[in-house]
C-alpha cells in the first residue's frame, strides 16, 4: 500500500485448550521460532514472545495489510499443527478459542516487552486467569467472565 503509514503495537495473549500445562520448556523455544516465523510470513513484526506452560504472549508491530483475526487465526492455526507433527505431547494439542489483544503505543513498549520477557516472575504471584481478568479490567473491556475460559 503505497503511501500508508502506520504505527499499531498489539499485545496478543492466548491459552493452551482448557488452560492445560502442555508448553514444554524442552521446546518452547522452537515453537516461538516458529511462531516467529509465521508472523514474519504473514508480513507482520515480531517484538517480543514469551509465555509460560499455558499461554503465550506476542508484542507485534501490526501494518495494515492483514487483520489481527486473521494473525492470530495463522498462527494457532500453523503452530497447533506444528506441535502436533513433532508430537511432543500425547493426544492432540489445540489452542482455545479466541484470544486477548491489547494496544500499546510507542511509549509504552519497553514496559510491555519487559513484562513479556518476565513471565516467570510475574506468575510466582498470580495465576493466568488472575492476570488476564486484570488485563480485560485495565483496558475497560466488556466481558462476562464464564465466557473467558474454557475449563480442562
Amino acid at each position: 500500500m503505497a503511501d500508508t503509514y502506520s504505527q499499531i503495537y498489539i499485545h496478543i495473549v492466548f491459552a493452551v485448550k482448557g488452560r492445560l500445562n502442555l508448553i514444554s520448556p524442552r521446546w518452547k523455544d522452537e515453537l516461538y521460532k516458529y511462531i516467529t516465523g509465521i508472523i514474519t510470513n504473514d508480513g507482520q513484526k515480531l517484538i517480543a514472545i514469551n509465555g509460560m506452560p499455558n499461554h503465550i504472549y506476542i508484542l507485534i508491530g501490526l501494518k495494515p495489510t492483514i487483520a489481527l483475526s486473521d494473525l492470530v487465526r495463522d498462527i494457532k492455526a500453523s503452530s497447533s499443527k506444528f506441535i502436533n507433527t513433532q508430537k511432543w505431547i500425547a493426544g492432540k494439542f489445540e489452542w482455545q478459542h479466541g484470544f486477548g489483544a491489547f494496544s500499546c503505543g510507542h511509549s509504552q513498549l519497553t514496559k510491555v516487552i519487559n513484562y513479556i520477557q518476565n513471565q516467570e516472575e510475574h506468575h510466582k504471584t498470580k495465576t493466568f486467569r488472575e492476570e488476564y481478568l486484570e488485563f480485560l479490567k485495565l483496558y475497560n473491556v466488556d466481558f462476562k467472565e464464564e465466557f473467558i475460559f474454557e475449563e480442562a
